[in-house]
């Protein structure tokens, strides 16, 4: 492991994220960032490390009534010209500052501190978040290792811009499919266009008006839109196909099932092949440690619990029967832009408000809301 991939858990948790964020690791080349965080979790004896793959875990055994999963991702997406990090001001500029490398420092702090908190602890941190589905290390460990992260609640480090978010909403991708006549444009009457069969899918697309949806006492707001368009092989050719795809975001009261029956509905009388779906997570916030969590949280950050309208991690846990949240310092809306960069006091406060609820206390000196 090179020098410069030292993480130091016993910095300021700020200093921790500027260290984390600096380590490549986009999707697909994690291996560098968690074999530093494996070598510097290794070193605390109060914790039991594994690893599968570029994921991480470590675990207490406390012998305590609960069990509590801290989960973030070790991956970004790719990097324009934002690292090394730079700290202006208050604000922590580069790749990974907000999705999500502030959650992970929390939580990495945290793991090497505690020693004795008031839940049994797993934390885990994984790779392969920010590609397919079928390559994420949260999805591989719970495939191969489901006792590695058996609990009783779960906290996802995702940028919530330090609130707290409940479940998630679920998502679909479906492909609508026209067919035509391909003719040359000269002679365009003896062809039949695709492209301009397409009108009737987007009119309808256009016309959908989204359902806003309460679960257990939170509003999800779903979405369904055209995300991609394509067809044609050349200029002076009618187009004999076209493909409309579409992103359906909807509530976590629906499964799967139901939500590719409303697409299909919406598109009646044409072709449609479902190509990726995920389902949602409910809010679980009724769950007992949810509910202590909440609790505890927002009693040093303020606010109130907030739906999640992107999916996440949290519906892995959700369908493990495991209750989730997400919790974590970032502006979702700054995820993967050029200009991703995070409040100081942001990555601070979610440190405090986990590190009172993992012990049981609740500093007098915390911050009752974000600046």
């Amino acid at each position: 492991m090179a020098a410069d991939d030292l993480i130091d858990l016993s910095a300021d948790v700020v200093t921790l994220t500027r260290q984390l964020c600096d380590v490549p690791s986009v999707s697909g080349d994690e291996t560098r960032l968690a074999d530093a965080v494996e070598a510097a979790l290794r070193a605390h004896p109060h914790l039991e490390v594994l690893r599968d793959g570029d994921t991480v875990v470590a675990r207490t055994h406390l012998g305590r009534e609960r069990r509590v999963v801290v989960a973030g991702h070790l991956d970004t997406v790719p990097v324009a010209d934002n690292l090394p990090t730079r700290l202006e001001g208050d604000l922590l500029w580069g790749r990974g500052t907000v999705d999500m490398k502030g959650g992970v420092a929390v939580a990495l702090h945290l793991a090497a501190a505690l020693t004795a908190p008031v839940h049994d602890v797993t934390w885990v941190f994984y790779d392969h978040e920010e590609v397919d589905a079928d390559l994420n290390g949260l999805g591989r460990v719970a495939a191969h290792h489901p006792d590695w992260i058996t609990a009783d609640f779960a906290v996802l480090g995702e940028p919530s811009n330090g609130g707290l978010e409940g479940g998630c909403n679920g998502t679909l991708r479906a492909e609508v499919r026209l067919r035509g006549v391909a003719a040359h444009s000269a002679r365009a009457w003896v062809g039949v266009n695709a492209v301009h069969a397409a009108g009737e899918v987007l009119r309808r697309l256009e016309a959908y008006e989204p359902a806003t949806v309460e679960v257990e006492g939170l509003a999800y707001r779903e979405s369904l839109n055209a995300v991609l368009i394509s067809g044609g092989v050349a200029t002076n050719v009618i187009p004999d196909a076209c493909v409309v795809t579409v992103n359906y975001r909807f509530a976590p009261s629906r499964d799967v099932d139901e939500a590719v029956a409303h697409v299909r509905e919406l598109f009646t009388g044409y072709d449609v092949e479902i190509t990726d779906s995920a389902p949602g997570a409910r809010p679980g916030l009724d769950a007992p440690a949810a509910q202590d969590f909440a609790a505890a949280v927002l009693a040093v950050t303020g606010g109130r619990a907030a739906p999640k309208y992107g999916w996440t991690d949290v519906a892995r846990f959700s369908a493990l029967g495991v209750p989730a949240v997400n919790f974590g310092p970032g502006d979702p809306l700054l995820a993967h832009k050029d200009d991703e960069h995070v409040p100081v006091a942001q990555i601070e406060l979610c440190h405090r408000a986990l590190r009172a609820w993992l012990t049981g206390t609740q500093p007098e000196d915390l911050p009752l809301g974000l600046a």
